[in-house]
């Protein structure tokens, strides 16, 4: 099979049962994305296939040959951070770090949910245009587990993040 990953086609001969996050982890070496707790509960596995996030491990790779699949290996690079991880450096939006790769594959999926205007539970206008208050990230991004409780500084990163990707835009 073969699964494009951060732009690059990977050729893969793995057993039909392999979960996306074991594939890309164990097989393809983007050790970025966690395995938390394996059941879907954590975040910290999450990764973006056409553009939508997703729990990696609980979708079969097999599923995903010809998604366009983005894991934290292909958010940004070390000489060009992307500005979610910039602003998770600036505002200390980790402790451990474990859960950090999780948070900012989601936070950039979310941004592109918000951006598409979808509502969230949150959302005080279903119809489009989310206000980003703390409120709506916390709501949007509550399927990211952090076991050292970095919330508040999260979602300082995520605010500062998404005003400095509206300016640039």
């Amino acid at each position: 099979m073969k699964l494009k990953i951060n732009g690059i086609e990977h050729e893969l001969d793995i057993d039909t049962r392999t979960s996306l996050l074991d594939a890309c982890r164990d097989h393809l070496g983007f050790t970025g994305s966690k395995k938390g707790c394996d059941h879907g509960q954590c975040g910290a596995c999450t990764m973006l296939v056409n553009g939508r996030r997703i729990n990696s491990c609980l979708t079969l790779a097999v599923m995903h040959e010809g998604d366009e699949i983005t894991t934290i290996e292909g958010i940004g690079q070390p000489d060009k951070l992307h500005p979610m991880q910039e602003a998770f450096l600036h505002h200390d939006g980790f402790q451990c770090g474990y859960c950090t790769p999780g948070q900012i594959v989601s936070a950039v999926g979310m941004l592109g949910e918000v951006k598409d205007n979808w509502p969230s539970h949150a959302s005080d206008n279903v119809t489009g245009d989310a206000n980003l208050s703390s409120d709506e990230i916390r709501e949007r991004m509550s399927g990211n587990i952090c076991r050292c409780s970095a919330y508040p500084n999260i979602v300082d990163a995520i605010e500062s993040a998404s005003a400095k990707m509206k300016e640039t835009a």
